[in-house]
């Protein structure tokens, strides 16, 4: 079975592709999502979204809130973060590399 994820704001794309599990802070807690998950529609409070990609290691976003969209079609699953502010943690990484300090 398949996973795959968007991680999209309304300004970009901040990260798609394959996966195994994605973790996601919800209003209501935490949700797990793997492969053939059941639909599901959550509101998403602000904090951390982990992806734990196909060769098993774990990315990680902070989002500022959205929806989480789970869809399932046969062996495929797809996983929407509809997010209103969305930064790869290496991204924030890199950008505090680049910037002179205060």
């Amino acid at each position: 079975m398949a996973l795959e994820v968007h991680l999209v704001t309304p300004e970009r794309e901040v990260w798609s592709g394959a996966a195994q599990m994605v973790i996601a802070h919800g209003v209501e807690g935490e949700v797990g999502i793997l492969a053939g998950h059941a639909p599901l529609l959550i509101r998403l409070a602000e904090g951390s979204l982990r992806i734990q990609v196909a060769d098993g290691a774990w990315d990680s976003a902070v989002v500022g809130g959205g929806f989480l969209h789970v869809t399932s079609i046969g062996e495929a699953t797809r996983v929407d973060v509809l997010a209103s502010q969305a930064r790869m943690a290496s991204e924030a990484d890199a950008e505090s590399r680049t910037s002179p300090p205060a």
